[in-house]
């Protein structure tokens, strides 16, 4: 036989002759039946329980379940190896932040030329060149907090806030004042000048470096008392970046106390009864790190005072020694030295404290 013939009974009613051709298209070759995604199962496989008629052929079934662990790991040990090698090869390094460096004071008796004028607190303030003055810390003021180009507004306005602390606690805080307990003051230090800041109480010496007054305002409690008036107080802050990682704040102040002679010592005193004034002016320098910021701390670099009515050769290293209504110096010094005055304060070894400095009550 040539090929397959016709019915007997002839072509189906609606079939077209050569209809194998028809069908031809459909017809799926070996490579596209394995490429399926569904493959049926053997006669064996369907015998089983709730056995499925075909399953699914995924690409990692082809590759066995070891093979895909060992890859999985290679694939983690090499994103865990590049992590670590980028870290340590990233080209931005972390500014040098400089060591703390050994606060430098510089104290300058001011010397009177004449005796030392005496009242009452009231009226000796209300005559002498701090009568404008605000009261207490409402004269210890901040400027506006700005941005920096390494730090941000909070930053600096941080900076600014522990200076003026350190500056209230230091020269304005009663118990500091008359010789008592400077632990407030120590705990706004960086850790790396606490060592200094103890010797120079425990151990004081005129060496520009271990001067308990470079640190804060105090008097001698045998010698003197504070009247009960508040300081009169007028200064300003300042801030300027020193590097990427470091802030500097820079304060001028001046202070002016009512004092009175300490019970202990009236009856040594000219004019026990009466108040006399004690002017102070300080310039502090205050250095921040990032790392002082966030702890609260500061570095005090610098610290530059100015103090009368003093005798020159006063011992000024544990307390400051004003003289009182009436004492005068046991020396005199040529050219004035006003601690009222503003602009750059400049060092010397004593001054002759100005006589417009002094106040004038009526009668004098």
């Amino acid at each position: 036989m040539d090929g397959p013939g016709d019915p007997p009974e002839g072509t189906p009613e609606g079939v077209p002759a050569g209809g194998d051709d028809e069908y031809r298209s459909v017809v799926f070759d070996e490579s596209f039946v394995r490429a399926a995604r569904l493959q049926e199962l053997s006669a064996s496989e369907r015998m089983g329980d709730h056995a499925l008629a075909v399953r699914n052929r995924h690409l990692w079934s082809r590759v066995s379940t070891s093979r895909q662990v060992i890859v999985l790991v290679i694939l983690i040990a090499l994103a865990f190896g590049t992590a670590v090698y980028m870290g340590l090869r990233h080209p931005y390094k972390d500014p040098v932040v400089p060591a703390a460096e050994p606060m430098r004071a510089t104290l300058v008796p001011l010397a009177p030329h004449d005796p030392v004028p005496g009242g009452s607190a009231q009226e000796l303030f209300d005559h002498s060149p701090s009568a404008q003055f605000r009261l207490g810390a409402e004269g210890v003021n901040l400027p506006a907090a700005r941005s920096t180009q390494h730090f941000s507004e909070s930053q600096v306005m941080a900076a600014l806030a522990a200076a003026k602390e350190y500056t209230v606690k230091s020269a304005l805080d009663p118990a500091v004042l008359t010789g008592g307990a400077q632990r407030s003051v120590r705990l706004l230090l960086d850790p790396a000048q606490l060592d200094q800041f103890d010797r120079s109480f425990d151990r004081p010496a005129d060496d520009g470096r271990h001067a308990a007054t470079g640190w804060l305002v105090r008097f001698d409690p045998a010698q003197v008392a504070l009247v009960d008036t508040p300081v009169r107080t007028r200064g300003v802050f300042s801030i300027t970046e020193s590097g990427p990682a470091t802030l500097e704040v820079s304060s001028d102040h001046t202070f002016v106390y009512a004092l009175r002679p300490a019970k202990e010592a009236a009856d040594r005193s000219v004019n026990a009864d009466k108040s006399s004034l004690f002017t102070v002016r300080r310039a502090m320098k205050f250095r921040f790190d990032r790392e002082g910021l966030q702890e609260h701390h500061l570095i005090v670099v610098q610290s530059y005072v100015q103090a009368g009515p003093e005798s020159c050769s006063a011992d000024d290293e544990v307390y400051l020694r004003p003289l009182l209504a009436g004492q005068q110096p046991d020396g005199s010094v040529p050219g004035d030295t006003d601690p009222y005055a503003t602009g750059s304060a400049t060092a010397a070894v004593c001054g002759s404290l100005a006589a417009s400095a002094q106040p004038a009550p009526p009668g004098r």
